[in-house]
């Protein structure tokens, strides 16, 4: 029996951090281990240039960068395929082939990419590769079959999109090659973490992150700088525990949940510091993140290895996405010379 397939990746433009971890990659390495799926992970390089054409060697670095994360993390390549977007020319022609059957108007009303065209400040000067890259996603999407795409709440705009073309291409040439895929959602409330300011979202760009490769040293400094309860001056004062990044990264990882349930109390009550809840999660975070930046340090320490996984996989990927290409084109009666 073929197992679903799952589709998922990131943009290479940076190390990972464990924004992404609690967001994405604890739950890609959770699937992938119940034997249930075919997990296709893309390091997706191609749309990082969208917006980052003028800057190819970031993209080239972080691409080592994420691949580190990945296997760090438990992403096994004996069990999801690891590929690399741009290593996917079949990829470039569904694109291509996609562009032809939405308009202008609807990808300008796409939700998604309104909000990130405000937040990039492109004004008048969208690339055009932005604009279009729901149309991109759509081909990585389709081009592997993928039934489950795991995706933020704000993504359903995106597999939205891809469900459309899937629709209008089906109808357009009378076939049922292409398959509509279903989001994987986290539930409400899980998969987001704070920035260590305080800021609702954790960013490379804000500067707010902590990285699944940062030290021991790094992660302490970090913690104990971390934005708390400014009303919370002196111990004896009582604290706000809702919005309080520190209790909200001890929900997260801490293990013992009845102990961070009782420092809250205390804290709100007045009688607890910052500075011992912090050095507490920085216990924890430690704990958590040293089994995997030691896993990191030792892919690293072989790029030969780590460049063949990624090599290998998207051969394989390639082989699958070609083959799906093939289908299309028969389906378009395009297969000039089949």
């Amino acid at each position: 029996m073929t197992k679903p397939i799952i589709l998922t990746g990131d943009r290479p433009t940076g190390k990972l951090h464990i924004g992404h971890y609690v967001g994405s990659l604890e739950n890609r390495v959770k699937l992938q281990n119940t034997g249930k799926y075919d997990p296709y992970i893309m390091i997706a390089d191609m749309q990082a240039l969208t917006d980052n054409a003028r800057d190819p060697e970031k993209i080239r670095q972080s691409l080592f960068q994420v691949a580190l994360d990945y296997l760090a993390v438990g992403i096994d390549p004996k069990k999801s395929t690891i590929f690399v977007q741009s290593q996917i020319p079949a990829l470039n022609e569904l694109t291509m082939i996609y562009m032809n059957l939405v308009s202008v108007a609807r990808l300008e009303r796409n939700p998604t990419v309104k909000h990130e065209i405000q937040q990039k400040s492109f004004k008048e000067s969208v690339p055009v590769g932005f604009l279009t890259y729901p149309v991109s996603q759509a081909a990585d999407i389709t081009a592997f079959k993928a039934t489950v795409v795991p995706v933020g709440d704000d993504q359903e705009p995106m597999l939205e999109q891809t469900r459309e073309i899937v629709r209008s291409f089906n109808r357009a040439y009378h076939t049922d090659v292409l398959v509509e895929p279903e989001g994987y959602f986290p539930p409400k409330g899980e998969g987001r973490i704070p920035g260590l300011d305080g800021n609702a979202k954790m960013s490379k760009s804000l500067n707010n992150a902590i990285y699944l490769s940062d030290s021991a040293d790094e992660i302490q400094k970090k913690v104990m700088s971390m934005y708390t309860d400014p009303n919370h001056v002196h111990v004896e004062d009582p604290g706000q525990v809702e919005g309080n990044p520190v209790f909200t990264y001890l929900d997260i990882f801490a293990p013992d949940q009845q102990h961070v349930a009782e420092l809250k109390e205390q804290y709100a009550h007045g009688g607890l510091g910052d500075v011992k809840i912090k050095r507490y999660l920085n216990e924890v975070l430690q704990a958590v993140l040293e089994p995997i930046r030691t896993r990191r340090e030792q892919y690293a320490q072989d790029p030969a290895q780590v460049a063949a996984i990624l090599q290998a996989g998207s051969q394989k990927a390639n082989q699958v996405a070609e083959q799906t290409l093939d289908e299309v084109r028969n389906a378009m009666g395009i297969n000039y010379f089949a």
